[in-house]
């Protein structure tokens, strides 16, 4: 999680997010929750498109990179056009928005004017435990009209697609067209050079496949692909009747946009309801170790008009069950952690999905991966793996093992040659090899002590949470040579790299230590589970051994140290909660309770520093620190400053995981899957976890 990375990439600053409504008189900023940005389109690290302001018509809509991504919405209500979403056309009058409640498959506004009350909705269905759902990339724009004044109104909604969601810059050529699918007329638009899989990066966005606007043939739509409707539709309430026939065109000279114009009046006492379909298909999405895969969704050869078909037939009971599912997770989340902790996690849960994109093997086994956004754009990466980990854990655990899979094959091969575990294979899409630090050639700047404690430790965590031992036993060689390298070598490591590397090396770090004896309890537990007592017996001796003396080397009066060499140094020991987690209990409970008591002395107005190094922390490692504590007091301790930064933070990205604590501040990293490590207090809850985990193996 990798400050040279960092250096390397991009910056850009935006945000927001809130659920209650606004009551009277006090103003926008008083009433609502205001979370730094708010999901909108969440797919994977190339279809992924949030509002990062106030209010949806504060500015347009944008990739979560920042770049440019215009959707604009417009209704005109008896004659007259106000604004819903985007900032433009810019003379056109907003409507007031009333509440925005950011759920964890959907994103609701409600907007008033002119005696039209109107509830716009982006319903992504993305339940982890179904898979095939999870991989179609479809996304529901809704919306409800109903009259707020008793009268009957002429109303109609203007949605206008930019073509730059298609491509990675505004200078590229698109080409559009219509088609069909069944109940769907369907407008397409894509780059004029399909290229898959045609280059790797951080700062990207796709450039082959095509987007879709789709719409059900008995909303009684205009479709037409030209640019300038919106100023046409707010001059007349029309928009041009036949398609711009002029391809290519670039998105920056006037290409023209994808319009639908859907009828939606609205008589007394009644709701009109309409919907649209958004969804983006590449074919070939990962390159993994020089094999093309398909998204998931195709494994079986479905094609796009199928795919959209089959979300249309489903709309309905798709809709229902989202809203049973958001309303039962965000019940569970704020039993277990309170309300400013479901906030945060229900915040967390699109994004941790669209960090990733699941695809099928040749065999149709799934394969799921990550992109390290905001960064140096690796693929895969098994420090990033390991943070998200715990919303997997929880919510389905197959998705974990999908994750670990691809890096688990590719260790076992004969050009990985050294002793622990890989970094990274390669950069997104291009899954084809390691390529952070020394890669393949040299061991320099590799993270050995972090990948292979981390990868031990997530084989054991799912080995309990699947209840199965078939993953420990296909890759029980490779987990004995980690295991290996650990005992000999995690105790006190030497000078290198852990996931925090943008604080850079640090010899004799007492936090990667203990995730060098987790590992080990994590093995003892695999070993014992797959009847292999006697080496069961013997690493968790060994681990218990060096527990007691990490205790002994790392105790600095009223606290423990960052480093075994540096009295009056502390950090967060957040590797400790695998030992209450996974009920290794190797750590003497004074080791928690000793941090906790001295970690509450040193909280910001924002939340915990890292360590005794800066003022920065990282959020996921927050939430780890707070589930080591026994009470929800204590808890609420550390919660609380996060929540109240969450609010206030002046970063207005897609949830940023390394801040200040002090000013709020985005320090570096945004988008990423790590805030899926929000979920760990959840998978903590064993009665809770034990549901989730039932329910994905139904």
């Amino acid at each position: 999680m990798h400050p040279r990375k960092h250096v390397a990439g991009f910056v850009r600053w935006s945000g927001k997010v809130a659920l209650v409504l606004l009551a009277g008189a006090m103003s926008w900023a008083q009433q609502q929750q205001r979370p730094p940005a708010v999901p909108l389109v969440t797919h994977d690290p190339y279809f992924s498109v949030w509002s990062m302001a106030d209010k949806l018509t504060d500015e347009n809509t944008k990739h979560w990179t920042g770049a440019q991504q215009p959707m604009a919405g417009l209704v005109r209500i008896d004659g007259v056009a106000y604004r819903f979403m985007g900032a433009t056309p810019r003379e056109t009058p907003a409507m007031r928005q009333v509440s925005l409640t950011v759920k964890a498959t959907s994103t609701d506004y409600v907007f008033e004017a002119a005696g039209v009350r109107l509830a716009f909705s982006f319903f992504t269905p993305a339940f982890p435990q179904d898979m095939a759902l999870l991989s179609r990339p479809v996304t529901y724009l809704i919306w409800d009209v109903t009259a707020t004044d008793g009268k009957n109104h002429k109303v109609a909604v203007c949605l206008d697609i930019d073509p730059r969601i298609a491509v990675n810059t505004a200078d590229e050529p698109v080409v559009w067209g219509r088609s069909r699918a069944t109940g769907l007329r369907v407008l397409n638009v894509g780059s004029q050079e399909q290229r898959p899989l045609n280059r790797s990066g951080d700062d990207l966005r796709i450039d082959w496949g095509y987007f879709h606007l789709a719409v059900p043939e008995k909303e009684e739509a205009t479709l037409v692909t030209a640019p300038g409707a919106l100023p046409m539709f707010v001059k007349s309430g029309a928009v041009p009747d036949a398609d711009d026939m002029e391809m290519p065109q670039t998105p920056h000279r006037g290409a023209a946009h994808l319009v639908a114009l859907v009828p939606s009046d609205v008589t007394a006492g009644r709701t009109v309801s309409r919907h649209v379909l958004v969804s983006y298909t590449e074919g070939f999405a990962i390159e993994y170790l020089n094999r093309k895969l398909r998204p998931y969704w195709q494994r079986d050869g479905q094609s796009t008009e199928a795919m959209l078909a089959e979300a249309e037939q489903q709309y309905e009971s798709l809709r229902q069950r989202g809203g049973q599912y958001d309303r039962e997770l965000e019940s569970d989340l704020e039993s277990v952690g309170g309300k400013g902790y479901a906030q945060l996690a229900v915040l967390a849960y699109r994004q941790t999905l669209a960090a990733h994109k699941l695809v099928a093997d040749v065999d149709g086994t799934p394969l799921m991966f990550s992109k390290e956004n905001f960064s140096n754009g690796c693929i895969a990466t098994v420090d990033v793996l390991y943070p998200a980990a715990p919303f997997f854990l929880l919510l389905n655990p197959r998705l974990l093992e999908a994750q670990m899979k691809p890096i688990l094959d590719y260790a076992v091969l004969p050009r990985w040659k050294w002793p622990f575990a890989p970094h990274d294979l390669g950069q997104y899409p291009l899954a084809n090899g390691q390529v952070y630090g020394g890669g393949e050639r040299t061991e320099e700047n590799q993270m050995p002590i972090e990948e292979s404690g981390n990868l031990l430790i997530l084989a054991g965590a799912l080995t309990k949470a699947e209840g199965d031992t078939h993953v420990a036993k296909q890759y029980w060689p490779l987990f004995t040579k980690w295991a290996e390298y650990l005992r000999k070598n995690g105790m006190d490591p030497e000078n290198q790299l852990s996931t925090d590397d943008f604080a850079g090396h640090l010899a004799h770090n007492a936090n990667l230590s203990i995730k060098a004896i987790d590992a080990l309890g994590a093995y003892a537990e695999m070993a014992r589970a797959l009847g292999k007592n006697d080496e069961a017996d013997q690493y968790a001796a060994t681990a218990k051994q060096m527990a007691k003396k990490w205790q002994e080397m790392a105790l600095d009066g009223d606290h423990y140290k960052l480093a075994f060499d540096k009295p009056g140094t502390w950090s967060q020991k957040y590797n400790l909660v695998w030992d209450k987690l996974l009920g290794l209990n190797l750590f003497e409970d004074t080791v928690r309770t000793t941090e906790l008591a001295f970690y509450q002395k040193h909280l910001n107005e924002y939340g915990l520093p890292l360590d005794s190094r800066a003022d920065y922390t990282k959020l996921d490692w927050e939430i780890w620190t707070a589930t080591l504590a026994d009470s929800r007091t204590e808890f609420d301790a550390f919660l609380g400053p996060i929540v109240k930064w969450l609010n206030q933070s002046p970063s207005r990205v897609p949830l940023t995981d390394w801040y200040d604590t002090k000013t709020g501040k985005q320090v570096g990293f945004q988008a990423r899957s790590v805030v899926g490590g929000i979920y760990i207090k959840a998978l903590a809850d064993q009665p809770l976890a034990k549901k989730w985990q039932e329910r994905a193996r139904e």
